[in-house]
């Protein structure tokens, strides 16, 4: 396991992006960093204060200094667009330092798949480990550059893995992921699609049968994957409705047991059986609050699995990956 004395030295490249304040916001207050840098995703911006932090962080986003965070930090949070991390991440895993990504720039480990989804990834650069804490906890410990899952994968495998991996879900039938998210999760750049007056007062489906969290979806849990997101007009937050079909193996209890067992040592995931989850429960915080229904008679199971599209599903799973690595509470600053 990486060990480093407290406080670590931290940057983040990408820090005026809603995910980068976010992510600001947590490593301020985190009891074990020293924040050295807070940058944007440019090196043209010019410095300018955060006033939604001003509670909290009271510095200037600066603009980016790639050799600044090479020779000033031990961790660099890359919070910048797959094409911007493509191209900087190498070069700071070259200096020594640890690199935590919030793109999709490595998730995907197929090459042709990856040129396909994320095409500025020509290379990867060395081993990567897939940040998904509740699955992936060994090869984070020792890693060198973590991809955090996208916040819609996020939601759907903690929800699925173990079921998965326990041959209680009929791969052969086939996963439909019918899933909502707060208007954040589009990014903070100003678009039509993301305008109040488009949203407020509508819901609209994208991106069928063309987004690129599938491949990620597929690559985890080694089955075709029908999923369809929709735009909400929430701030933040996201609810999955999961339908599958279970082996003839599957019990309401079987169930129950292995989702217990996955998660029985797992902070951030919060299981609540038939008291199906609500977005509301989980806005603000890291957790991933899980729950379904099961009909014996037809094999159906439906999950619901709600979290925060900017904390468990970008920021606070980077600030939860930093902490294992560092061989922290992986609770510290979440809290």
């Amino acid at each position: 396991m990486n060990k480093y004395s407290s406080p670590v030295r931290v940057a983040i490249a990408g820090a005026t992006g809603y995910a980068g304040q976010e992510l600001l916001g947590l490593l301020a207050r985190h009891p074990e960093v020293h924040l050295v840098a807070a940058m944007s995703s440019s090196a043209d911006s010019a410095a300018r204060p955060l006033p939604r932090l001003a509670r909290t962080w009271d510095g200037k986003i600066e603009p980016l200094d790639r050799g600044r965070l090479a020779k000033e930090a031990s961790f660099v949070f890359l919070a910048v667009p797959e094409a911007a991390a493509a191209d900087i991440a190498p070069a700071l895993l070259d200096a020594g330092v640890k690199v935590i990504d919030l793109s999709g720039a490595f998730r995907i480990r197929d090459a042709a798949q990856r040129a396909k989804w994320y095409p500025a990834t020509t290379l990867m650069p060395g081993a990567v480990a897939y940040g998904l804490v509740e699955h992936n906890r060994s090869a984070i410990e020792n890693a060198s550059l973590i991809a955090c899952p996208g916040c819609y994968p996020t939601a759907a495998l903690l929800s699925l893995m173990p079921l998965v991996q326990a041959g209680l879900v009929d791969m052969s039938r086939g996963l439909i992921i019918d899933a909502k998210s707060g208007i954040s999760g589009a990014g903070r750049a100003a678009s039509d699609r993301t305008h109040f007056s488009e949203n407020h007062g509508s819901m609209a489906a994208y991106g069928v049968l063309g987004h690129r969290h599938v491949a990620e979806m597929e690559q985890e849990l080694g089955g075709e994957v029908t999923f369809v997101p929709h735009l909400v007009p929430l701030d933040r937050g996201i609810l999955e409705t999961i339908y599958v079909r279970t082996t003839k193996y599957a019990t309401a209890e079987a169930i129950g047991e292995c989702l217990g067992r996955a998660y029985q040592h797992a902070p951030f995931v919060r299981l609540t059986g038939d008291a199906l989850p609500e977005i509301k429960h989980v806005a603000g915080t890291n957790f991933c609050d899980i729950g379904w229904k099961f009909e014996a008679s037809t094999q159906r199971l439906i999950l619901i699995a709600c979290l925060d599209n900017l904390v468990k599903g970008a920021a606070g799973q980077a600030v939860q990956n930093f902490n294992v690595m560092c061989g922290f509470d992986e609770r510290t600053g979440l809290r």
